[in-house]
């Protein structure tokens, strides 16, 4: 029986880190699904972008109030977290506070989680208040649908009970309240507990260790759930994200090289090209839907954090059209989620489902309504690029349903015409200045 509880944290250890690693070996499998892509040039720049980006937070504090709740928040969470060591081996070997042995330097760390998770308290409380009662208005948009929002609040609940939690674990310790190093915040929540029985403080303090240390595994399997799982994909994000000029499109192999042959007097430019040979004809033009898509697009989708900044950007948007690049990465995800029940249901294998991303989870209209302004990739904290899906869909509905706009499709006839986009000859462009 003196050994029970070390064996049931085993257990309880051991089904958490399987549950996660099943679900980290689900979510590469979809990503996965997505096109091959080269994100293997300039190294240097994507490492440095990882450290500034997702470690050192340099987009999220250009809104000064938010981000500096966000990098408290952050910052004191990771920080904090690294307790867990400390509980994890007294959990497996049954010690208490194994660390304690560091002598001094162990009440300067443990001083310092406290007053951290006094501050993350604070933050997250203020995250609530802005958004549940201030109702900022990106957090209301009409696809922040009951379970993105309630989604939201859990994450911080979740941050006030554990902050809460290791406070109380702290305060009711009393071998290290006698330490009297450390418990620089803990100390004043002790009082509360005067009275109360050695036993009883004991009993309290084992139950706020369990129920902190199962919180953290919750959290940690509920990642993959929530739109919080950009805490661990936001750094390949940012490391694999576009490096190009952001107004550079890409051009599609197969179109630039039939136009290189209509260009060269030398070649035939009727010649099918060899089988296998490159720049051949792809089977599909654009991407109707996720599997279209390349792996990067679909690690985009699941690292969206939902911030809204997207959104609230969108000149688009902002005018009153359809388009929200939030909703873009959100109906991405869900789509790529509901392919992957389908494999799993049907044994690694997709069935046709007659769905697609386009028209089923994204509309026409959200496609045509986008400038191509960038507004929205610049705005994300995590270089993620929703222009990339719209330009890759609208180039499925162009060059495989010829539908796009009737305004497109008349520029488009104008400038095959008359080399502009204007309905003028090119014998009549510059009659205006006759007048």
């Amino acid at each position: 029986m003196h050994y029970l509880p070390n064996i049931l944290f085993a257990i309880a250890l051991i089904a958490s880190i399987g549950f996660f690693v099943k679900n980290v070996k689900k979510l590469t499998r979809n990503i996965k699904l997505g096109k091959e892509v080269d994100v293997s040039d300039n190294k240097s720049q994507r490492w440095k972008n990882m450290a500034m980006i997702a470690l050192g937070q340099s987009k999220m504090v250009r809104r000064p109030i938010a981000g500096f709740l966000h990098v408290v928040v952050y910052v004191g969470f990771i920080i904090i977290n690294i307790e867990v060591l400390e509980i994890v081996i007294d959990g497996v070997l049954g010690t208490h506070r194994i660390f304690s042995s560091i002598g001094s330097l162990y009440g300067v760390l443990i001083g310092s989680f406290e007053i951290l998770a006094i501050l993350v308290f604070v933050s997250v409380i203020l995250f609530w208040i802005r958004r549940n009662m201030i109702k900022l208005k990106r957090f209301w948009k009409s696809e922040m649908t009951s379970w993105p929002k309630n989604d939201a609040n859990y994450i911080l609940y979740f941050e006030m009970v554990l902050m809460t939690l290791f406070l109380v674990m702290n305060a009711t310790d009393v071998h290290f309240q006698d330490l009297n190093s450390g418990n620089v915040i803990s100390q004043f929540i002790a009082p509360w507990f005067s009275g109360l029985s050695n036993s009883t403080l004991h009993f309290i303090e084992r139950g706020a260790w369990w129920m902190h240390i199962i919180g953290i595994l919750v959290f940690l399997n509920y990642l993959y759930y929530s739109k919080h799982l950009h805490i661990l994909l936001a750094f390949p994000n940012t490391y694999y994200g576009k490096l190009r000029p952001k107004g550079q499109l890409d051009n599609l192999e197969a179109v630039t090289k039939e136009v290189k042959m209509m260009m060269d007097p030398n070649i035939d430019p009727f010649a099918a090209p060899a089988a296998g040979a490159e720049g051949e004809v792809p089977a599909k033009f654009g991407a109707s839907d996720v599997q279209d898509l390349s792996w990067v697009q679909l690690l985009n989708a699941y690292t969206c954090t939902e911030c809204g900044r997207c959104t609230s950007e969108c000149p688009a948007n902002q005018t009153g059209k359809k388009l929200s690049p939030r909703k873009i990465m959100m109906d991405t995800r869900d789509r790529l989620e509901e392919v992957g029940k389908n494999m799993d249901a049907h044994k690694g294998t997709f069935k046709d489902d007659g769905k697609q991303l386009l028209d089923n989870y994204i509309t026409r209209e959200e496609l045509w309504a986008c400038t191509s302004c960038n507004a929205c990739v610049e705005a994300c904290p995590v270089s993620i690029d929703p222009l990339s899906i719209i330009l890759d869909m609208r180039r499925y509905l162009v060059m495989e349903q010829s539908a796009a706009p009737a305004e497109l499709n008349n520029m488009m006839t104008n400038i095959e015409n008359n080399g502009a986009p204007w309905p003028y000859n090119q014998m009549d462009r510059l009659n205006w200045k006759n007048d």
